[in-house]
């Protein structure tokens, strides 16, 4: 397992939902991470966001 799958699979286990996203829920960095990110916050959901954008490996690893 590469270390992005590792971390991913930790953040998946540890948290009840999170977004992997464009951004961060507080600074959304596309439309799409945007109105996902304030649908969440409307129903009032708990969640882990997941910069894409900060890191490469987790980008592609969201992928596989």
């Amino acid at each position: 397992m590469t270390d992005a799958a590792t971390q991913i699979k930790s953040t998946v286990t540890n948290n009840d939902v999170v977004l992997f996203m464009k951004g961060t829920k507080d600074a959304p960095q596309c439309g799409f991470s945007s109105r996902v990110a304030g649908v969440l916050n409307y129903m009032g959901v708990d969640f882990a966001d997941v910069n894409v954008l900060a890191d490469e490996n987790i980008r592609q690893g969201i992928k596989e």
